[in-house]
């Protein structure tokens, strides 16, 4: 066999079966219940609107330019609705595709950094994708997880093949190009790091600085070119306040003073154990972290290049959100499996001893089995209440089963210790969205409310909303007109006049439901722990007004509501 076809059959038997594994559970997962309101909804409401309306350069929603992103991701969609038709099945595979890709980058990329040490390639693929907050987030329809490909992409073209030391200078320009085009000039922020701290890493930096920041400064020109091809025909084409927005407000409004998620400065820190549970509460992991000794390998030097100042750099944005620094989950994955692998050859002892094992994990996926297993008698005696909790109570037993089998699998001692901690991460976050699904997803289903609005969008009839309106109708409901913002008082009953036999979509807060919000309206649904109520608009200027409307000719549709909310309207 040649060394080339050797080559690739060694790299395709070295994703089994950790690739295989991900692919059926995230498969499994991403479509046991639909897109998520608001993430995967708004996605997709954008790339309907581009795609029915033939916007293919601006990006739009609700009838409006939107210049929160940009638009490879929704041509990405688009090509997928052009063979196969309009349809939320394609952009789930592209998610799906998309983290499998990540996870095959990111074991090249250990591969690469750690080649003394082919224990790292086979591990770090595991331990990325069983960080639950990591899948979870991935089965959401949004632009991070393709985010973390291009910059996965780029990173693998700084780091040194086995015959070809100096990067690929233009397809780290192209990949940087991609993700700028996927979610803007924080995709600069994602590579920077590495790139600027090369000579700490990698030898040929260090060796060839001129060469590195030159050519890798026009490697990120590139990038920014390719943005730039877009951004100025598209600014233009949007319209001033597009065009301002875009260039300037978007991304120093999140930078500086954010108009949209500001937490303060130390906020990440705390989250980081949630974040990369269940590796977390790994204690070989922490103790393979603490025992870092110089000289260290180039792989954990770039991890660290890559981590800390990243971690560093979001805490001083104002605007933070948990899924922001999802592409350096892939080099948190690759610091812990490049620590364990040092720790088994310098510290033999501490690599193997069972009191650095999954123990504690497993005693506490029991003590969460015990919990489940009690939760309907909790729930029965009045001893602990709440939406989430009685709806859980439902199937806790069954789940309670899966669940001690996981703390007992990871009891277990001796070797393939991490495989079996990353199949049970896997398999347990899994029992989570199987278990939400069966229970929660009815409040976080809008399909009824779309339906109807999409009856009357296909009628003529035009459709206001009190509050902000994020996309969550518009692709479910094939929506072909804006849905129009109003206000509370003046703007309701000129709505109701202008548009007699219009619709206004309402959001009543908590359990305040009054009675007149059960006689009145079309259709009453459950969202998240709130209540979308859909109104004739005569009926609810009347009411506003202090009149009685007219007796609706239907009683008012109430959607899927569980044990929890149905004590709580009573």
């Amino acid at each position: 066999m040649p060394s080339s076809a050797y080559s690739r059959s060694e790299h395709l038997r070295s994703l089994w079966p950790w690739l295989p594994l991900w692919t059926a559970v995230a498969l499994i997962a991403i479509f046991s219940h639909g897109p998520m309101p608001l993430y995967s909804t708004r996605t997709l409401a954008v790339a309907w609107e581009m795609y029915t309306h033939g916007h293919w350069l601006v990006p739009h929603i609700n009838g409006q330019p939107y210049s929160e992103k940009v638009p490879l991701l929704f041509w990405m969609i688009h090509a997928g609705w052009f063979v196969f038709g309009v349809n939320d099945v394609w952009p789930r595979i592209l998610e799906v595709i998309f983290g499998g890709t990540e996870l095959v980058l990111l074991a090249t990329m250990a591969r690469r950094l750690f080649p003394n040490r082919p224990w790292v390639a086979k591990g770090a693929p595991w331990i990325a994708l069983a960080l639950g907050y990591a899948f979870l987030f991935g089965l959401q329809i949004m632009y991070e997880v393709l985010l973390s490909v291009w910059v996965l992409a780029a990173l693998l073209c700084l780091t040194p093949k086995a015959h070809r030391e100096e990067p690929r200078w233009w397809l780290f320009g192209l990949c940087v190009g991609a993700g700028l085009m996927t979610k803007g000039p924080v995709m600069f922020l994602h590579v920077a790091f590495p790139f600027l701290l090369g000579p700490l890493w990698s030898d040929w930096a260090n060796q060839n600085r001129r060469q590195w920041y030159v050519r890798g400064v026009l490697g990120l020109l590139l990038g920014g070119a390719i943005l730039l091809a877009w951004a100025l025909p598209a600014g233009f084409a949007g319209g001033e306040a597009y065009r301002n927005r875009l260039f300037f407000t978007q991304t120093a409004g999140r930078v500086v003073d954010a108009f949209d998620h500001a937490r303060p400065f130390w906020w990440y820190v705390p989250m980081i154990p949630a974040l990369l549970f269940p590796f977390s509460g790994w204690p070989r992991a922490w103790a393979a972290l603490i025992m870092l000794r110089r000289p260290l390998d180039p792989g954990i030097r770039f991890a660290l290049c890559w981590l800390v100042p990243i971690l560093l750099a979001f805490s001083l944005i104002s605007g933070k959100q948990l899924y922001y620094p999802l592409p350096e989950f892939a080099g948190a994955a690759l610091l812990v499996a490049g620590a364990v692998a040092v720790l088994r050859e310098r510290h033999p002892t501490l690599g193997t001893t069972p009191w650095l094992g999954t123990w504690p994990l497993g005693i506490g996926g029991i003590a969460f089995a015990v919990l489940l297993f009690v939760l309907p008698n909790l729930v029965a005696s009045d001893a602990l209440h709440g939406e989430y909790v009685d709806s859980f109570s439902h199937y806790s037993r069954f789940f309670s089963v899966v669940f001690l089998l996981l703390g007992l699998l990871l009891l277990l001692r001796g070797r393939g210790e991490m495989r079996r901690l990353a199949v049970a991460g896997l398999i347990g976050v899994l029992a989570l969205n199987t278990l939400f699904t069966l229970t929660m997803w009815q409040n976080f289903d809008l399909r009824p409310a779309a339906h109807l609005l999409q009856a009357a969008d296909a009628d003529g009839r035009a459709i206001g909303m009190i509050g902000t309106y994020e996309g969550q109708f518009h692709f479910e409901g094939r929506l072909t007109r804006p849905i129009e913002y109003l206000t509370q008082g003046e703007s309701v009953d000129t709505f109701a006049r202008e548009h007699p036999d219009g619709l206004i979509i309402t959001r009543v807060e908590g359990n305040k439901l009054q009675p007149s919000d059960l006689r009145y309206p079309l259709l009453v649904q459950p969202f998240r722990s709130s209540w979308i109520v859909i109104w004739p608009a005569r009926s609810l200027a009347e009411l506003r007004a202090g009149r009685t409307p007219p007796e609706p000719t239907h009683p008012t549709r109430i959607v899927q509501v569980d044990d929890w909310r149905f004590r709580s309207m009573q």
